[in-house]
């Protein structure tokens, strides 16, 4: 690494849900740059209006917080190179269109959308079924290049409604080392004239990414392999507005896969899978449909980011658990796979399981209460944090707290009858009718006397304490599930313990 502080930046479309895929990308940029003590970017990039999503930028904002992915610089939190988003920034970017036509290497073109409709018919052949606005085609359109100078400087005078596009170069070719994918080139003549400046005077993605990323002294610029296309012009503006010298590296990131290896992974996938793509909820305002999210499904943020850092990196070793301080410690552009990485959702929930059982109770114990008030229950910290300890290693994803431990808070309604009546006996009954008794003196209330206890009772009944507990366990919950009977009346507490056991009986 040189000298220079190292600038990553993340620069998202306000369009819709973030995708996991996004998320990943956030998080090898903030690995990144916290790796080598340098500064992690949000910039908002809004220019194509027409897409422009209402909400959605604030959503972009809300899940990287959950994710604990604090940008240092942001819309919402500033910086020395505000505006962060680009919308604000649209008078920066026409003149640096204007210097590349003046300099030759961009053009005005004045053609209307039924024109380009019309060349795409009138050249669209056998070896070139989806003609494109390139140096084969440019000279039959209406362009700066095509038209005389007198006629160009009219139709700019009336006011005629015009793009500003590069100009890209016959036969040669450009090359680039890619962090990733190491030494990348490309042939210009497979890349048409991309547009640069909208009718609308706001810059597409192509000017404005690279601009904004000059201005911003951005170091390093990790993003999508699917924009790879897209290097080639980048490049090109770098070498063209004369800031070569100060062009980031680049690294081309590999896709995430759908589970069965074919293709992007897409929302799509996860509907018909049944499984979550984005980060959180999503509710499209349009449509009104919502998206389900992995913080919504039940996954902890540590095992999110967890789960999609070694989504196409590793350290080299075989550890694959990584607080997010270990993954800055050690994380390196270097290992990430040049190949996309298939997405397996179990593999997602083990990641969580494993998270839920490493984090202590008080890490979590603000998800789970939020679990059952969701539930419209409100149970108290003292209640949680005697139960969270029993539960978490049979808990995958947060809800499953409710459904492991709602008899805690609930009496049982209705009992596993089958799994009891076949053995169950008169002086089965009798025993647990005298051992509730007993219990209402035992002086502490605690695993050990209560274990104590019911074996002692037992033997005196002539009853093995095996035959016992399950009777037991359907008593104080209602199914052969749960912790361990003992510590379940731990919890309970003594009054509401002995009534658990008495309303069974009457139904036993």
């Amino acid at each position: 690494m040189s000298s220079t502080k190292v600038r990553v930046r993340f620069a998202p479309s306000p369009t819709g849900g973030l995708h996991l895929g996004g998320v990943r990308t956030v998080l090898y940029n903030y690995l990144f740059a916290r790796h080598h003590g340098g500064d992690f970017v949000l910039r908002i990039e809004d220019t194509d209006q027409s897409r422009f999503v209402p909400g959605a930028e604030d959503y972009i904002m809300d899940c990287l917080k959950w994710c604990g992915l604090i940008p240092d610089e942001s819309p919402l939190r500033g910086g020395p190179f505000a505006p962060y988003r680009q919308s604000e920034r649209k008078e920066s970017y026409r003149q640096y269109a204007e210097q590349l036509v003046i300099q030759g290497y961009a053009y005005y073109a004045f053609d209307t959308t039924e024109e380009l409709e019309h060349m795409r018919e009138k050249f669209k052949s056998d070896p070139n079924p989806s003609p494109q606005y390139d140096a084969k085609l440019r000279n039959h359109m209406r362009n700066s290049i095509s038209l005389p100078a007198e006629e160009v400087k009219k139709l700019l005078d009336a006011g005629t409604p015009h793009v500003i596009r590069i100009r890209m170069p016959e036969n040669e070719e450009i090359h680039f080392d890619d962090m990733v994918r190491g030494h990348v080139s490309f042939a210009t003549n497979s890349v048409d004239d991309k547009v640069l400046l909208k009718a609308d005077g706001m810059p597409t993605y192509h000017l404005a990414v690279v601009v904004d990323d000059y201005l911003m002294k951005i170091t390093h610029a990790f993003r999508g392999e699917e924009w790879l296309p897209s290097a080639p012009v980048h490049l090109l503006l770098w070498k063209y507005l004369g800031w070569e010298n100060s062009m980031p590296q680049w690294a081309h990131l590999p896709l995430i896969l759908k589970p069965d290896g074919h293709g992007k992974l897409s929302k799509r996938d996860g509907d018909r899978l049944g499984f979550p793509v984005f980060a959180m909820n999503w509710t499209d305002p349009k449509t009104g449909e919502l998206t389900e999210g992995f913080r919504e499904k039940g996954f902890l943020p540590e095992a999110f980011i967890n789960m999609l850092a070694v989504l196409g990196w590793n350290d080299g070793s075989e550890q694959e658990l990584f607080s997010l301080d270990e993954l800055v410690e050690k994380f390196s552009i270097g290992r990430v796979h040049k190949g996309g990485a298939k997405f397996d959702y179990e593999k997602a929930k083990w990641f969580n399981h494993e998270w839920i059982k490493k984090s202590d109770t008080e890490r979590l114990l603000p998800d789970v209460k939020k679990v059952f008030r969701d539930k419209g229950i409100d149970i108290s910290n003292d209640t949680l944090e005697k139960i969270i300890p029993l539960l978490k290693e049979r808990c995958t994803l947060l809800p499953e707290f409710f459904e492991q431990g709602s008899f805690f808070v609930i009496r049982p309604e209705t009992y596993d009858l089958p799994a009891v009546q076949p053995k169950w006996s008169e002086q089965k009954k009798t025993f647990f009718i005298q051992w509730i008794e007993s219990l209402k003196d035992l002086q502490e209330w605690n695993f050990a006397s209560l274990e104590t206890s019911f074996k002692e009772k037992a033997a005196n009944s002539e009853i093995k304490p095996g035959e016992l507990l399950l009777p037991l366990r359907i008593m104080l919950v209602g199914g052969k599930f749960g912790p361990a009977a003992f510590d379940i009346a731990v919890v309970l507490g003594r009054d509401e313990t002995i009534g658990r056991i008495k309303a069974a009986l009457e139904v036993f």
